[in-house]
């Protein structure tokens, strides 16, 4: 590779890519556009499942969506019968987002088939291999550049 690339960033940056692409897809046309999902869509169920009840811009700012990708993402679900607005009892123009019992029930088979899923992809390592690169990748993501987001 010519100056000034580094072969080895370049390398590991394209397999991380390729890894990440691989898997999302994967995930997405075996477990959630079957269910009429996206994978966004289950990652903002499965935090409601976790959090409970949260306000769309809490939910916006720890799955790194914008607002307004959220809002559609919660309308759809909403639609679907997954999700719900609720007005938040001490302060009556804002809402929370809650699952549905219809949603709970969905988003829980769905994280169970993610899961095998997943282990199906990092089989070929061994539960130390699985801890060390969780903890590199961890390193990464917590050493980024301020204006990665």
């Amino acid at each position: 590779m010519p100056p000034p690339a580094d072969p080895a960033a370049f390398a590991l940056a394209h397999q991380l890519l390729h890894l990440s692409y691989l898997v999302v897809a994967d995930l997405e046309s075996h477990i959630h556009r079957p269910r009429g999902w996206t994978l966004p869509g289950f990652r903002l169920m499965f935090k409601l499942w976790l959090l409970g009840p949260t306000q769309p811009a809490r939910l916006a700012e720890i799955s790194a969506m914008s607002r307004s990708a959220v809002t559609n993402a919660v309308n759809t679900l909403e639609r679907d019968g997954l999700v719900e607005r609720r007005p938040l009892p001490d302060d009556r123009r804002a809402i929370a987002v809650a699952l549905t019992a219809e949603g709970e029930s969905a988003v829980r088979e769905a994280f169970a088939e993610q899961t095998r899923r997943e282990q199906e992809w990092f089989a070929p390592l061994d539960a130390e291999q699985r801890a060390t690169l969780t903890d590199l990748l961890t390193r990464v993501l917590a050493a980024r550049p301020e204006d990665a987001g």
